[in-house]
């Protein structure tokens, strides 16, 4: 376990687990001890029948800005995909109970793409959602190349996934992307409220109208794992090397 992600079950939600991004001096950058403590908390979910929903929070005014570029770094430098980002993106799709989020401030890279499998996302009015995949001439992940589009429409997705446009909450909210805007001081609380709504809820009801809703995973494991062939294929390139070694310069 890293204190980079701190895990819990607030006494004031019950049925809820809570995963907070808790690396605000690296504006909550993934590392890939924080991928293995979440997945381990989404397997955990799975196997507890005291937790019923689980919400992702960030620190004020950042959800996450992302991969930790020393760890792609390395991985360009070495074997390609870090394996522990897919082992946790297959834990969040195979999540068997409602998933929520919370997002306060910036949301880039996967901290933009999670919330595509979060069933309800809240984010505050300061918040900003950016991919720059193709900026570190990387391509998209998580399975964003197949739900965005779906989610909302090409053009949309086009200019999230591969232009690099940047969406405030209003255009993520009208694309699709998340479910509610409040104030930043009203995220957390609100986020967890409604995990613990849904924790109260018939289980097992839940359960079947969640399958039903979110459709065939098969195919979207799929979809990761066709990106992270390419993606590996990017990390190695000379193409990549540059760009991330002109991001660590800045």
């Amino acid at each position: 376990m890293t204190d980079h992600i701190i895990i819990e079950q607030p006494a004031a939600h019950p049925g809820v687990q809570s995963i907070r991004f808790n690396r605000p001096e690296k504006k909550n950058a993934i590392t890939r001890a924080m991928y293995g403590a979440m997945t381990d908390a989404l397997k955990a979910a799975n196997a507890d029948p005291d937790i019923r929903a689980t919400a992702f929070l960030g620190t004020e005014g950042c959800f996450s800005a992302g991969n930790d570029m020393n760890d792609f770094l390395a991985a360009a430098m070495g074997g390609g995909v870090i394996q522990e980002i897919l082992d946790f993106l297959y834990a969040l799709v195979k999540a068997e109970k409602p998933v929520v989020s919370g997002v306060d401030g910036l949301a880039i890279g996967i901290g933009t793409t999670i919330h595509l499998h979060c069933d309800l996302t809240i984010a505050s009015d300061r918040s900003q959602f950016r991919t720059p995949f193709v900026d570190l001439a990387l391509v998209p992940e998580a399975a964003s190349s197949l739900v965005a589009p779906h989610l909302m429409g090409h053009q949309r997705a086009f200019s999230l996934l591969a232009a690099g446009e940047a969406f405030s909450a209003a255009e993520a909210r009208d694309a699709g992307l998340i479910w509610k805007v409040v104030e930043p001081a009203e995220v957390d609380a609100l986020t967890l409220a409604t995990a613990a709504r849904l924790a109260a809820k018939p289980p097992e009801a839940l359960r079947i109208a969640r399958d039903l809703i979110r459709g065939d995973r098969d195919e979207i494991i799929a979809r990761i794992d066709e990106e992270a062939r390419h993606f590996s294929a990017r990390l190695k390139s000379a193409e990549a090397r540059a760009a991330f070694e002109a991001f660590m310069r800045r």
